[in-house]
């Protein structure tokens, strides 16, 4: 039996947005889980997204209890580190 639970990050993104793609294939290359939610699909989401972040903009990127606006790979780490998903 797996402890595992639900990822820690979520991605709030659309499909064309080059950020979101450049933020996820981050993720993946780092070999860290995270759910993808797709704002333009999910109304409920994207305003989620805004009353988390107060931007419209995507990505925004929840690391724990950190929201982050944009692909910003340093600021990206600092918050996977505090939750133990980066040494």
């Amino acid at each position: 039996m797996s402890d595992k639970k639900d990822p820690i990050v979520t991605v709030y993104s659309t499909t064309w947005c080059g950020f979101c793609h450049q933020a996820k294939k981050y993720f993946d290359s780092i070999k860290v889980d995270y759910k993808d939610v797709d704002v333009e699909k999910d109304p409920a989401a994207a305003e989620e997204m805004v009353k988390k972040s107060n931007q419209m903009g995507v990505p925004v990127i929840e690391i724990g209890d950190t929201i982050l606006v944009g692909f910003d790979r340093p600021k990206i780490d600092i918050a996977l580190k505090s939750v133990g998903l980066l040494k």
